[in-house]
């Protein structure tokens, strides 16, 4: 099927093959067109994702490694291209991802069962804490989503991170919300859900899904393996939900504990993790 041209008002009009021309990123030949009315000219490639990308051939491995504990400098040295390139990629595989995972949700049976849970990492220094909110299946360990949110410093740190950033705000409820919001189209009206006994869940399950079963289990002390997240208990109620954090850990350069590749902007920390949940459904789930 011939492709149309992109000017609306010209869609009734069939284009016309107009030769064709070697893309010099990936030597592919590529087919051009012209259209009958407005006489503009195009080609196969005016449609596709990665249009007027000069690296599209590096798309895939910056996904793989982004996904497997590289950090984005190492990555440009491994493929040898800039590191500017390599965060232009992440942004650009981030927003396939984000469009991936929703029409995903779209087409996943009903979720019966849940299991949610927030992790705690940095945005650049202790002082300014971010939470990331998960939910996954619990059966099969599949991410259904996640929001990030700002969080103020707690303990002993909250004092100077006031003195020298001033007050945070605790934006997890209303990052919980839009993540609930996000994955209710995909649940069941039956679901039930599992968490920890954090004091903040009931009270958004309860106005998000009313009629939803709430099983609240107590936490544990992490245990050295599962990058902390992975719990000292023989029987662990939340290890889907646990487990998945841990692979997080373990496979974002930027969530590894006791590192200096650190997360600068919330945002780039969203997209990275829409880059690994795709990979973690589609990819480490079915190896």
């Amino acid at each position: 099927m011939l492709p149309r041209c992109p000017h609306s008002p010209c869609a009734s009009f069939p284009p016309i093959k107009n030769g064709t021309f070697r893309r010099l990123s990936d030597a592919k030949v590529i087919q051009r067109f012209i259209c009958q009315g407005c006489k503009r000219h195009f080609s196969a490639a005016t449609f596709q994702a990665a249009y007027r990308q000069n690296k599209r051939r590096a798309n895939p491995e910056v996904e793989k490694l982004l996904c497997w504990g590289v950090s984005q400098r190492r990555i440009a040295l491994l493929l040898s291209i800039h590191r500017i390139t390599v965060a232009r990629k992440l942004v650009f595989l981030s927003q396939r991802a984000e469009i991936a995972q929703a029409e995903w949700l779209k087409r996943l049976p009903k979720v019966k069962e849940v299991q949610f849970d927030d992790l705690i990492t940095l945005e650049h220094t202790k002082c300014k804490p971010l939470a990331l909110s998960l939910a996954v299946e619990e059966k099969t360990r599949k991410i259904l989503g996640f929001e990030v949110s700002l969080i103020p410093a707690s303990g002993l740190l909250a004092a100077p991170s006031r003195k020298k950033y001033g007050r945070r705000p605790n934006e997890r409820p209303r990052g919980l919300n839009r993540l609930f919001v996000k994955i209710k189209k995909a649940l069941d009206k039956t679901v039930s859900f599992r968490s920890d006994e954090d004091p903040l869940y009931p009270v958004l399950l309860k106005r998000h899904f009313p009629h939803a079963l709430h099983h609240r289990s107590p936490g544990g002390r992490g245990c050295v393996t599962g990058q902390g997240e992975l719990k000292k208990l023989r029987y662990d109620p939340l290890f889907s939900v646990n487990h998945t954090l841990a692979m997080l850990r373990a496979n974002i350069n930027r969530l590894f504990r006791r590192t200096w590749c650190t997360t600068k902007k919330a945002e780039c920390l969203k997209r990275h993790v829409a880059v690994y949940v795709r990979f973690h459904n589609t990819v480490l789930l079915k190896a």
